[in-house]
């Protein structure tokens, strides 16, 4: 999950229109709540069949629609290479998110959550769902940098992920400071934030250089972009718990 290049800040005004997966703030949410499909149990679409409106760019927050090196089709959202990362648009507190997602060869992807605009890049505050070629990428070397680890912090058990090319189902679970994972009907990880064994891990890590890290009880889910390789992902959607 090594960045392969540095973002300038934003500025205040730009940190205001910023967002991109799901949802927008005030007049402008409503109507993208309006316009986003609902469904039974309180699930919210991300992606329709052949358009993506609750995305936009991290890096080019006041860009209309999926930045360049991102598309659609068929309800799958997919790229090839290195782009830009996307956000959502509305912040989420206690959530269950679920979608499925195909890796390319020494592909390397992953979902951030609570995650802000404290720093420059989104994985500076927002915990990552890895998503890895794990036979390929070098983070499949170690567990806790491979398919379904908290990134650098809470490790997913072999023998679960499907190899690159196959689709793989994902789950988070967030309700208060407790976190669990799953992959493929399987339940991997569980941690608590703020607990003292992720106090150690975060400071065992190269996040204690950011003190926000995991820190925010409200944030952003991402979609990480700036890495090597094809991630597609399909039937995304989320339920925000009460």
């Amino acid at each position: 999950m090594k960045a392969i290049h540095m973002r300038a800040l934003r500025t205040l005004g730009s940190i205001g229109l910023s967002l991109t997966l799901v949802l927008s703030f005030g007049a402008a949410g409503a109507a993208a709540a309006a316009s986003a499909k609902t469904h039974d149990g309180g699930w919210q679409n991300f992606l329709t069949s052949d358009s993506a409106p609750l995305l936009r760019s991290w890096t080019h927050p006041a860009q209309a629609g999926l930045p360049a090196g991102w598309t659609i089709h068929n309800g799958v959202l997919s790229k090839s290479g290195p782009v830009d990362d996307l956000e959502s648009t509305q912040k989420y507190t206690d959530f269950d998110l679920e979608l499925e997602w195909k890796i390319g060869r020494e592909g390397n992807s992953g979902v951030f959550y609570r995650a802000t605009h404290q720093y420059d890049e989104i994985y500076w505050t927002g915990p990552e769902y890895q998503f890895l070629d794990d036979q390929n990428a070098p983070d499949g070397k170690n567990r806790i940098t491979a398919a379904g680890s908290v990134y650098a912090m809470y490790p997913a058990p072999a023998g679960i992920v499907h190899p690159y090319g196959q689709w793989n189902k994902a789950r988070i679970v967030v309700r208060g400071t407790h976190v669990t994972y799953w992959m493929n009907g399987h339940r991997t990880v569980d941690y608590d934030f703020g607990s003292p064994d992720w106090k150690k891990r975060v400071a065992g890590s190269k996040f204690s250089a950011y003190p926000g890290y995991g820190k925010a009880s409200v944030g952003l889910i991402g979609i990480q972009g700036n890495h090597p390789g094809a991630i597609a992902i399909r039937n995304m959607r989320i339920k925000v718990l009460p």
